[in-house]
């Protein structure tokens, strides 16, 4: 044991001041001084004083130094005596009248002086106050005008004021009494599984100390929740609305059976408890008796005592809400709702409550509905416009109904006289009058109110109905400046919005002035106009606003005329949503705005010859190639479209021709494809070295020349030919793919691995050749050794789908498949081939439902992936219907998929590049394994 102290028993270190690190300030009290006590006489300090003089020599100073005080000097309290001064003061005059004159003068002044600048030091004094007591109110202050109130307060208002509650816990006590009642606890495990094993099979086995293990229950249960989290992370990635299965482990909404639940709960909410209507009565009696005068407390009681069935209750409270509130229009309107049963009942309460109350809207229109026939109700809403005219809603109602064309113009005429200021009023009779009259009356309404954007925007609508169709972007005009010019101009936005509103009323020429004049409100040339169009026009797509969409396009495309952007939007708008002669119009005048884009250039020849025009597709081509000199994806374009037509010879010419003005590596990749194709297998070869001769290290030029070699047998050549390849340009994967394959093929597996060795050397972390390794030792039967490189690729590449997809479908047990596949889903949240993977593991279990789902989610996540659609279709095949098999082939051929290993090895086989989208599909269905 340690002799040392403890810390705290320690003794301070010297010079240690406590508090003085953390800014603590030390002070000193007389604990700290101790005891007073005597100190040394005035003699004794002579005495050392003087010792210590002789040691040095000196002269006996006096006790402590200090010098003795001369008699001669003056005294310094001779300075506060005014009348005796010395120095410098020392003039010899006393204070005589010429120094109290002047004193009084220098007052004088000072008091002018402060005169005038006082008021506007009061003035500013006042101010600072006023705005800091502003600014910090006291409370006296905040309740000042409801103290002075006070006194007005009459005796049966004090006598009304409601008394204090009950503030105490009783309430709180006895809702938690009411909880506690109600309190329930989670059933142990042990009795649900007791429960559970009723009735099973005993499959558990008995150990040595006596317990047992339900390997059974165990296996249901990891089963179960592996279903689960797989459906969840379905249901948190995807896009689609799965249906509910019968497992009921799905976490998607049936929206018809939400609603259906939704409206039995309501229904069911209508039938409220006993109690909790008792509680209700109890607080809502008590609030009407603690104020009487609380209209909407007895609408609220009568309509609790409705609730609960008790209609002549109810109706009695409403009276009585009547009575003592009769300025209520709310309990006037309850009243007469509730009696409806009885018109001639809620006719009196109505007449009464019109009596009390005639500019009451809602109480006339509610007395005008208790009217059966026409001419009374007319009746009646004249009477309430005699009260009321200047009612908009009123007038409505009368002109509603009057059939007569001419007696409801006269009432509109009557309207718009009486209620000058109703947009809807004179609106509405523009539109029942004939154009004449309505230009006419739209005149007067715009002179009556000038600040009206919706009186502009109809007489731009009627303009349009007369077929005036070029008067329309006049109006518009004008109604800009004139709006402007009131300071009434709506936001951009908002002229967005009514342009959409045109255009869904049948429209269209209104809506593209009221874009073409306001969309570029108040932004600056400076501003992103483009970008701030480009995605107006896309919001109005959203909303199935096409022409809107049109307008704002066409608007942008006269301010951007050499924007590519903008006019792939008005293409791909055309495409989508309009005709091919609108398209190929918006295509023709792009071209020629924008001569020097390839990509417009190609998007109208792709659709001149997708709409059967091969002729015109063929000069538009020619057009670009005189716009765009030696542009290969033109020539390849050309290319495509007469391989399409099967024009082999004028797609050699096309080749030869770019081959001499435009030669790149691709060009010469793509004669040598079409020359395989063809069948001349040594013209591809011939063509494939030349290209090797300038382009040595392209390395598709070295993949077909070894597969050129492998079609036609030559093993050896092709290993060579790749192998040289693989030297020109190590950082090509798939030319160590192809020779490791070929080796593998002439059954050189040592060789193959150290091909695919130096490949990953080379390509370190590729997944494609670490996929490709694991392969390769699987299909020697070198089990282990694939599990051992699928570790280690794993480890390089963790967030590789093609790895995880390999590990589950091949190297691990069925059971396991499901726990890998979700622990993949975690590690890649969104890959296509692992959505394909999950869907098979439940195909093979026979869940087909969530087979569909997950198949549905790969081709949505990855159209390009053509595996996916492969797999689909397979499935489909045997367990889909004819329509669903139609419908995924349509969107396979729309989509145009260019990846995956089974499609792409079935697409680029020569022997199939005559065949169809469907015919490809089922060769690579028979591949998919």
């Amino acid at each position: 044991m340690s002799g040392r102290r403890d810390f705290l028993s320690m003794p301070a270190p010297e010079n240690y001041v406590a508090g003085l690190g953390r800014g603590a300030t030390g002070f000193t009290t007389r604990s700290d001084l101790g005891p007073a006590r005597e100190g040394p006489s005035e003699d004794q300090i002579k005495e050392a004083l003087a010792k210590r003089a002789a040691q040095l020599g000196q002269a006996a100073p006096t006790a402590y130094g200090a010098v003795e005080k001369k008699e001669e000097d003056e005294d310094e309290d001779r300075f506060q005596d005014p009348d005796n001064e010395v120095g410098l003061f020392s003039s010899g005059m006393n204070y005589d009248k010429d120094d109290d004159e002047a004193d009084r003068i220098y007052q004088e002044i000072d008091d002018k002086m402060d005169k005038r600048r006082r008021a506007r030091r009061e003035a500013r004094e006042a101010k600072e106050r006023d705005e800091y007591e502003r600014n910090n109110p006291k409370i006296q202050l905040q309740f000042a005008d409801l103290k002075r109130s006070l006194g007005s307060v009459t005796e049966e208002e004090w006598a009304a004021l409601p008394d204090v509650g009950d503030m105490t816990g009783r309430t709180k006590r006895a809702r938690e009494a009411r909880l506690a009642e109600r309190r329930s606890y989670a059933v142990p495990d042990s009795v649900i599984t007791a429960a559970a094993g009723q009735g099973e099979l005993n499959t558990s086995i008995d150990t040595s100390d006596g317990t047992t293990t339900n390997f059974a229950s165990i296996g249901a249960a990891q089963k179960s929740a592996l279903q689960v989290r797989l459906d969840s992370a379905a249901n948190a990635g995807g896009t689609q609305t799965a249906t509910t299965t019968s497992s009921g482990t799905s976490t998607s909404v049936d929206p018809r059976g939400y609603i259906t639940a939704l409206e039995r709960s309501q229904a069911n909410g209508m039938q409220a408890p006993v109690e909790d209507i008792n509680r209700a009565r109890v607080l809502l009696e008590s609030a009407v008796k603690t104020n009487v005068h609380n209209g909407p407390g007895y609408v609220a009681l009568c309509r609790l005592e409705e609730l609960a069935g008790k209609m002549h209750t109810a109706k009695k409270i409403i009276q009585k809400g009547c009575d003592m509130c009769p300025r209520s229009i709310a309990v006037w309107e309850e009243a007469i709702r509730i009696n409806r049963d009885n018109i001639h009942n809620a006719k009196i309460i109505a007449a009464a409550g019109i009596a009390q109350n005639p500019k009451a809207i809602k109480l006339w229109q509610a007395a005008i509905e208790l009217e059966k026939t026409v001419n009374d109700r007319k009746k009646v809403t004249r009477q309430a416009l005699d009260h009321n005219p200047q009612s908009v809603e009123l007038w409505k109602t009368l002109i509603n109904d009057t059939d007569d064309l001419e007696a409801v113009k006269m009432l509109f005429a009557k309207a718009v006289d009486t209620v000058k200021l109703s947009e809807e009023l004179w609106i509405s009779y523009a539109r029942v009058s004939e154009p004449e009259q309505a230009q006419q009356i739209l005149n007067a309404a715009r002179k009556a109110i000038p600040t009206s954007w919706a009186v502009w925007v109809q007489a731009c609508r009627l303009q349009e109905q007369l077929g005036r169709v070029d008067m329309c972007d006049k109006v518009m005009e004008r109604a800009v400046k004139a709006l402007i010019k009131e300071n009434a101009m709506l936001k951009r936005e908002d002229w967005l919005k009514q342009a959409e509103i045109c255009e869904e009323e049948s429209a269209p020429v209104s809506a593209a002035s009221i874009v073409k004049t306001t969309v570029g409100w108040k932004l600056d040339e400076d501003d992103e106009r483009r970008d701030i169009w480009l995605q107006d026009a896309k919001d109005s797509i959203a909303r199935s606003r096409y022409e809107t969409a049109r307008a704002i396009l066409g608007h942008t495309i006269s301010i951007f005329v050499q924007s590519t952007t903008v006019w792939h939007a008005a293409a791909e708008l055309e495409k989508n949503h309009g005709t091919l002669e609108q398209l190929l119009d918006v295509l023709e005048r792009a071209v020629n705005a924008c001569p020097k884009s390839e990509s417009l250039w190609l998007m109208y020849a792709r659709e001149m010859w997708q709409a059967s025009r091969p002729e015109d597709a063929r000069n538009i081509i020619a057009r670009s190639f005189s716009a765009l000199p030696g542009n290969e994806n033109l020539y390849t374009r050309a290319v495509d479209f007469e391989v399409d037509a099967q024009e082999y010879d004028r797609a050699r010419q096309f080749l030869q021709l770019a081959r001499q003005t435009a030669a790149t590596d691709r060009i010469y990749i793509k004669s040598a494809v079409l020359e395989r194709q063809l069948g001349n297998l040594d013209g591809a070869l011939d063509l494939v070295n030349e290209g090797l001769q300038t382009w040595p290290s392209s390395w598709k030029l070295h993949a077909i020349k070894g597969q050129i070699y492998e079609s036609l047998s030559k093993l050896k050549e092709a290993q060579e030919a790749l192998s040289l390849g693989t030297r020109a340009n190590p950082k090509a994967p798939v030319l160590f793919k192809l020779l490791a394959r070929l080796q593998e093929k002439a059954g050189h597996i040592v060789k193959a691995r150290s091909t695919l060795d130096r490949g990953r050397q080379a390509n370190p972390k590729n997944e494609e050749l670490l996929c490709e390794a694991v392969r390769l030792e699987r299909r020697a039967g070198n089990t282990s050794a694939a599990q051992q490189l699928m570790a280690i690729a794993q480890q390089e590449c963790p967030h590789s789908g093609m790895l995880w997809a390999e590990r589950i479908m091949h190297l691990e047990s069925r059971t396991q498949r499901k726990p890998r596949a979700l622990e993949a889903i975690k590690k890649v949240e969104n890959d296509a081939q692992l959505f394909v993977v999950v869907a098979r593991i439940f195909w093979g279990e026979r869940r087909l439902d969530k087979a569909d789902t997950w198949f549905t989610r790969a081709v949505v996540h990855d159209p390009d992936f053509g595996d996916a659609w492969v797999w689909y279709y397979k499935f489909l095949l045997q367990h889909g219907t004819e329509q669903k098999k139609g419908e995924v082939l349509s969107k396979a051929i729309l989509a145009e998929p260019k990846h995956g290993e089974i499609w792409q090895s079935v697409t680029k086989d020569p022997r199939n590049f005559k065949m169809g989208v469907e015919d490809l599909m089922k060769i690579a269905v028979a591949m998919a394994q």
